[in-house]
């Protein structure tokens, strides 16, 4: 069998003076808390602190990342457990065979080398998946798994977080995050953040009802004062930020009459496609003018077709692994938004996109110059080595480091989280020293930005303590 050796000086520059130096700058970073201000991990996991069922439940089901790869190499998602609950033991140990079995398929993508990182580190495993290994390996990781060192806040302790942000829905009570919040036992803060994308989508089948979740919404102003509210009530329970991700970044205001005659068309149903468009980029504006007034930082990530294969979303729901990237414009979409607020003070906006050439053609000039914008990290399909790379340079270049939100790891994998942060600490580590070793910055400038970077940096954009 192949061994799973994981390199110390992975993804450090290939040079040997500048690798030396990026040694010590990452060393100097590697143990500092993480600090993650936006993903995907259900409180609940932590409130509960049940024990991981098995290594297709840890690994594989939640994990976007990984079945849509084993999908396009020819795996059934129902053999993966997509969109179903926990598996029986046998249905399990199958998943994961198929996994071990296509390592192939994985070979030059993230998704192996965080694998391979968290297997390794968390689980002690020596030798790299295949078919033949892959009962053993099942075996050794569900032992594991069984003993107190690896269920939920251990494992969260021991990843070092000090902050973690879940997604949650407007219309949720945020009890497990009271819990967590209240239990003594919970050294981190996990925090609420506000996701208010179905309910700003008017034109999506079914919002008639499932708006009425939300509270008083039976006329425009009592539809806006009910989102100031939920708003005002997630800052109670720790929220910093509001999240938001449609397919455009379109923040245009509708005159209030326009804006009440197609919200009355969307709770009778007939509101048309163009209206639906117009309303939810009118509401985006609206996002703008309440964060101004309760301080919730605003994330906007768009850019994004939702549940491309019709037939996958039928099966399994959304959310499992066909939602592909779609051409985004920034600089005149949010132009009426920041000529309002865009040097409102206090007001964060943090722009992330999925077309890489956006980064250096228009959120880092935007970033440059409006003192509300900050560049987030590359996100989902470019938080890979080439695109993080090609990140620091152009946008560094444009709007300097000061003007960058730290690494988001934006992850469903709850196990994925340290191994994210340091694949980010370690790009990072390199690019200051190849910018150290080109004389451009000294070497006390390259760790005090760093630990920036890593510390300071999140805390302060997305306005964490």
């Amino acid at each position: 069998m192949a061994a799973l050796t994981l390199h110390p000086d992975r993804l450090l520059p290939a040079d040997p003076g500048v690798r030396s130096l990026a040694r010590r700058l990452y060393a100097a970073v590697r143990e500092l808390p993480v600090v993650s201000p936006h993903g995907h991990v259900d409180p609940r996991l932590l409130r509960d602190d049940t024990p991981f069922a098995d290594p297709a439940s840890l690994f594989i089901q939640p994990d976007h990342y990984v079945t849509r790869l084993l999908h396009a190499g020819g795996v059934p998602l129902s053999s993966l457990g997509v969109g179903s609950g926990p598996l029986p033991e046998d249905q399990a140990r199958a998943a994961w065979r198929l996994l071990c079995s296509h390592w192939d398929l994985l070979r030059g993508t993230p998704v192996r080398y965080w694998l391979e990182d968290s297997l390794s580190s968390l689980f002690g495993i020596t030798s790299r998946p295949s078919a033949d290994n892959s009962d053993i390996l099942y075996d050794e990781i569900a032992a594991r798994l069984g003993a107190p060192t690896h269920r939920p806040r251990e494992l969260l302790q021991r990843f070092g977080i000090s902050f973690l942000a879940t997604t949650d829905d407007p219309a949720d009570d945020l009890s497990a995050h009271r819990a967590l919040r209240d239990d003594p036992a919970i050294a981190a803060t996990i925090a609420p953040t506000f996701r208010p994308d179905r309910y700003l989508e008017v034109g999506r089948p079914g919002w008639p009802t499932y708006v009425k979740e939300l509270g008083d919404v039976e006329t425009y102003a009592g539809f806006i004062a009910t989102l100031e509210e939920r708003r005002r009530y997630f800052v109670t329970q720790g929220a910093v930020s509001a999240d938001h991700g449609h397919v455009d970044a379109g923040a245009v205001p509708l005159d209030r009459r326009d804006a009440e005659r197609i919200y009355r068309s969307a709770l009778a149903g007939t509101v048309t496609v163009r209206e639906a468009v117009a309303f939810r980029q009118h509401m985006i504006f609206e996002m703008a003018r309440m964060s101004c007034e309760d301080g919730l930082v605003m994330t906007l990530h768009p850019g994004i077709h939702r549940n491309h294969h019709p037939a996958t979303l039928a099966a399994f729901g959304p959310d499992t692994g066909h939602d592909i990237p779609v051409a985004v414009e920034f600089t005149r979409a949010l132009q009426p938004l920041l000529e309002r607020f865009g040097t409102y003070p206090g007001f964060h906006l943090v722009l992330f996109t999925v077309d890489a050439t956006v980064y250096s053609r228009e959120i880092a000039p935007l970033a440059g110059f409006y003192p509300s914008v900050y560049a987030g990290a590359p996100w989902w399909f470019l938080d890979n080595p080439a695109e993080i790379r090609s990140y620091q340079r152009s946008v560094t270049e444009i709007s300097g480091f000061s003007r960058l939100s730290g690494f988001i790891d934006d992850t469903r994998a709850f196990c994925s989280i340290p191994v994210r942060h340091d694949m980010s600490r370690r790009l990072d580590a390199g690019f200051l020293a190849e910018l150290v070793s080109e004389h451009r910055l000294d070497e006390d400038e390259a760790l005090e930005t760093l630990t920036a970077l890593v510390a300071s940096q999140p805390r302060k954009v997305f306005k964490i303590g």
